[in-house]
């Protein structure tokens, strides 16, 4: 259900496409998952301001109460998590509905106990201006599947860039366009019949794939991909429903970087955009195709793989410091734990991605040395080669002298 423009620009009016959006989530709060009398069970890295920053940087996150901003909390999934995996934070959530903002406080009312969360009915387009109670710089934005819903995405990350303090990050995800193209084209579909209400384009949409031949693109690229996630109606009318979406390729995606003033700090899920795992049976091709600049790179990965359906990444105000293996006086350091790692006393532990990581006893005896809260030059300094492989794992993050105590 794409919303028609209303500009001559042939751009729709953003107080329309707020209130388009705001009627889907107040149908339909999302993400839709229960509300528990609970903890939110184990953890996403990207959501932890320690593991967060360490990705950023290799470093340790200053030692202090981070300022968190979820701008587009929605039902409070990514919220909860925030408040739960960052007890020293102090955490503003903004969204446009009504409805999903009154799951989310009633979310956080049930697991966090008398940790305050700020909810603000609001855009991210009210940022520009001041907000009682609501600081000047966060030092973490968590935006995840948001600006692609607004009228004016690179103006949305400008708003939010204005927001975010020197040397603070933001986590962003964005729809990509090769990968959801199918998606793309059963919205046009469900946009011809004229739905009158989203629970009649549901049904609707769901007849359609009913309908459909066993062998038609749509219905094959449904069940493979979509179909366990989209059983929920709050999922299904998300993704074919949704009455305005804006989807990136990677050039559309790095000119709204680029037009933020912030500075791409990687994608948080990097093992997609490695070339080996798509031309690592050609090594001569894989060598080509390496020496491209990185944008070109990831270019030729999303056209190679037709499967990449967004883009999840971190951005950052300058100056963010950033550890340097070769100039850097390791030994001063403070090593810390990722909080994210678990199982590691055992020797068979879990990484922050739920991936098997195999330690050896000495790599188990510097993670047990950590908790000394001393620099490694007092512990360890004898191995360093040890250190700088936790650190390239990110199972160790490193905080300065001036940071570690």
């Amino acid at each position: 259900m794409p919303l028609p423009p209303a500009r001559s620009d042939g751009r729709p009016e953003p107080e329309r496409v707020a209130q388009a959006v705001a009627r889907l989530y107040d149908t339909y709060p999302f993400p839709p998952d229960p509300v528990l009398a609970a903890a939110p069970p184990g953890y996403n890295w990207r959501w932890c301001w320690e593991a967060a920053y360490g990705f950023c940087t290799g470093g340790l996150a200053p030692r202090h109460s981070p300022r968190i901003l979820d701008a587009g909390c929605g039902s409070g999934v990514s919220t909860e998590y925030l408040v739960h995996l960052n007890p020293q934070a102090q955490v503003w959530a903004i969204d446009i509905s009504a409805g999903a903002l009154a799951v989310a406080r009633e979310r956080i009312r049930r697991t966090a106990g008398d940790r305050p969360v700020d909810f603000r009915q609001m855009s991210l387009f009210d940022l520009d201006r001041p907000q009682k109670g609501l600081p000047e710089a966060f030092d973490w934005i968590n935006s995840v599947g948001v600006l692609h819903h607004t009228a004016d995405p690179t103006l949305a990350l400008q708003r939010l860039a204005a927001r975010l303090a020197p040397g603070g990050i933001v986590h962003l995800f964005l729809y990509g366009a090769i990968g959801r193209w199918e998606i793309r084209l059963l919205q046009e579909a469900l946009c011809l019949l004229s739905p009158q209400d989203f629970p009649e384009g549901v049904r609707l949409g769901r007849d359609i794939l009913a309908a459909l031949p066993e062998q038609n693109r749509l219905v094959q690229r449904e069940r493979s991909r979509w179909q366990l996630e989209n059983q929920r109606d709050e999922c299904f009318a998300d993704m074919y429903l949704h009455p305005h979406e804006v989807d990136f390729t990677i050039d559309s995606l790095f000119a709204l970087i680029d037009a933020s003033g912030l500075v791409f700090a990687g994608f948080s899920n990097p093992e997609v955009w490695h070339l080996e795992r798509l031309l690592g049976r050609d090594p001569e091709l894989c060598q080509r195709a390496g020496n491209l600049p990185d944008r070109q790179r990831y270019r030729l990965i999303e056209l190679l793989d037709t499967d990449i359906a967004h883009y999840e990444f971190f951005l950052f105000k300058p100056p963010l410091p950033m550890l340097d293996w070769q100039r850097s006086p390791w030994p001063d350091y403070f090593p810390r734990r990722n909080p994210c790692l678990s199982g590691w006393e055992e020797g068979c532990a879990f990484d922050q991605d739920y991936r098997v990581v195999h330690l050896t006893a000495a790599e188990v005896e510097l993670l047990r040395l950590c908790d000394r809260l001393e620099p490694i030059a007092a512990i360890a300094p004898d191995r360093l080669n040890l250190w700088q492989s936790l650190v390239q794992r990110r199972l160790v993050f490193l905080a300065p002298p001036d940071n570690g105590g």
